[in-house]
């Protein structure tokens, strides 16, 4: 990652936890975004496999791991904020 795309994603955290989103301010940020090494750190390890959890339900409809986790999206008042579903 560029030393400039590097400068932008911490802008860009920094923000989210100063300015804030359409939802509020972010309070609790677990890593700085950048780029790393897959073994340095489990929060990236995590989010690949919720990502192969999705993929695998949505474009082969292979659900084992997807059912997991499919409650545990961030909603309020029956909507969900934490997954995007186009029709």
């Amino acid at each position: 990652m560029s030393p400039l795309m590097r400068r932008l994603l911490q802008s860009l955290a920094t923000d989210f936890r100063t300015i804030g989103h359409k939802w509020g301010v972010l309070r609790n940020l677990s890593e700085v975004p950048l780029s790393l090494n897959y073994q340095a750190s489990r929060l990236i390890q995590l989010a690949d496999i919720i990502a192969y959890a999705i993929y695998r339900n949505f474009e082969s409809g292979d659900d084992r791991f997807y059912s997991i986790i499919k409650d545990r999206f961030d909603s309020e008042g029956g909507i969900t904020h934490g997954l995007y579903l186009r029709d």
